[in-house]
């Protein structure tokens, strides 16, 4: 058997969405006449609580394209300090929107609000606006953390005080509103625009949604058409993504609890440590008391895919195609390498 722990993106389509694929009526997006695309932008909208939606092919453009709308060149933008816009994004913000990002400390991806107020600058001849707001929930880096509601509340307080934007890279925002028991829409109330993935839990192969105000997607699909973002017959992808978000959502709680599993096996592992309060939707940061490396090479000679994200850490990462015995095979081979890496008996 293999399981493959290295991300949730390894998802591949279900029976049910290749179905659609083939049975999608289509026509041309970049002539705006794809009617499945249309019914999925309609959908994300919806379930956003947003006025309009633009289907992009990866969480990256749909990031990116969003500091490129509500940004003028020059302008400052606040960040996580580990967040994916700034970590996995390839200096997009700089290189495409012309950004200049604040950075601030976290705790598991959750800024302080005072810290955030201190950061923010008035626009001046020395110094740039702080426009834009950018909040990750969960927190990839963070290991799969959910910024709590009264925080994100807090945060639309003070971007109101000071008349700044707020964006919400929620590429795992379902995630966090299945770990709260709450629709998508009352995280995403608080932001401004919300991008969500595709092609990570909800298992479609490819595609992203950036959603907000009308105006604001009809400015980013200009920008989008300058990037080569436009895509011809997509409702071939987009007919994945709506049956994802009419069938897939709820599911995302079997991801999580699998996740709490294992965290909690792997804690009682010579070797190893997990912060159990780090352990909150789909993500598992598993601390190594010998180079992370030599772990990931062992569990994948027993079958079990998983990145070395430090020196001494490794992630695995549950989904769809991890199920109850997937998730049996990784705590047994988990026990076989601490035995083998840290001395354990078995």
């Amino acid at each position: 058997m293999i399981v493959d722990l290295r991300s949730d993106t390894v998802t591949k389509p279900t029976p049910e969405m290749y179905r659609a694929m083939a049975e999608a009526p289509l026509g041309d997006d970049v002539l705006d006449d794809d009617p499945t695309v249309d019914a999925l932008e309609e959908l994300a909208a919806e379930k956003m609580g947003k006025e309009a939606a633009m289907f992009v092919p990866s969480g990256t453009m749909g990031n990116q394209l969003a500091l490129r709308t509500w940004l003028e060149r020059g302008d400052a933008a606040i960040v996580e300090e580990d967040c994916h816009i700034l970590y996995y994004e390839s200096g997009a913000p700089g290189a495409l929107a012309g950004a200049v990002l604040w950075t601030l400390r976290s705790d598991r991806g959750v800024m302080d609000p005072s810290d955030i107020e201190r950061r923010v600058t008035k626009e001046s001849i020395h110094t740039p606006g702080t426009k834009l707001l950018c909040l990750e929930n969960t927190h990839n880096r963070a290991g799969g953390t959910i910024i709590p509601q009264d925080h994100m509340a807090d945060y639309r307080a003070l971007a109101d005080r000071h008349g700044m934007r707020i964006h919400l890279d929620g590429a795992r925002i379902f995630n966090a509103a299945i770990a709260q028991g709450i629709p998508a829409r009352e995280i995403a109330q608080y932001a401004d625009s919300v991008m969500f993935c595709l092609s990570k839990g909800l298992s479609c192969p490819v595609g992203s949604l950036l959603t907000g105000p009308a105006d604001f997607i009809k400015t980013a699909k200009h920008h989008r058409k300058r990037v080569g973002g436009t895509m011809r017959q997509s409702g071939v992808l987009a007919a994945c993504g709506v049956y994802a978000l009419n069938h897939l959502v709820e599911r995302l709680a079997d991801d999580h609890r699998r996740a709490k599993q294992f965290s909690e096996a792997a804690n009682s592992l010579a070797g190893l440590s997990v912060d159990m309060a780090t352990v909150q939707t789909n993500i598992v940061r598993v601390n190594t008391s010998s180079p992370a490396p030599e772990w990931a090479s062992a569990l994948a000679e027993r079958g079990v895919k998983v990145f070395a994200t430090s020196p001494t850490q490794l992630r695995f990462v549950f989904h769809r195609e991890v199920d109850d015995s997937g998730l049996e095979h990784a705590i047994g081979a988990l026990t076989e390498t601490a035995e083998r890496l840290a001395g354990m008996p078995v």
